[in-house]
């Protein structure tokens, strides 16, 4: 299995900025796409940003420009630094990775339990 545990979450005024981090740890044999999803009260879980092994990035339309994803493939972390931090960027936020846990097994996705993101007017 696959443990992603999340840190730097918290409370931040409109404007100011903050930085996620995740790392993965556990039985890992290679982990293809790490991200970040995010969930507000009351809707969906969206996609922010993921990044591949080779470092290609998708970014959602609501934070480009604004956030920037990175990962470090030799410590399996993942980080996502939020600047311009608007309220409406308010959610639990998610780590995410599709990582092979066993030599011979198929890639699967495991996420993480969930940092709080508060972003005050």
């Amino acid at each position: 299995q696959v443990q992603l545990v999340e840190s730097g979450g918290g409370l931040v005024q409109a404007g100011g900025s903050l930085t996620l981090s995740c790392v993965a740890s556990g039985s890992i044999f290679g982990i293809a796409v790490m991200g970040w999803y995010r969930q507000a009260p009351g809707k969906q879980r969206d996609l922010v940003a993921y990044i591949t092994t080779v470092g290609y990035t998708n970014y959602a339309d609501s934070v480009k420009g604004r956030f920037t994803i990175s990962r470090d493939n030799a410590k399996n972390t993942v980080s996502l630094q939020m600047s311009s931090l608007k309220p409406e960027d308010t959610a639990v936020y998610y780590c995410y990775a599709n990582a092979k846990a066993s030599l011979q097994g198929r890639p699967d996705d495991y996420w993480g339990q969930g940092t709080q993101v508060t972003v005050s007017s």
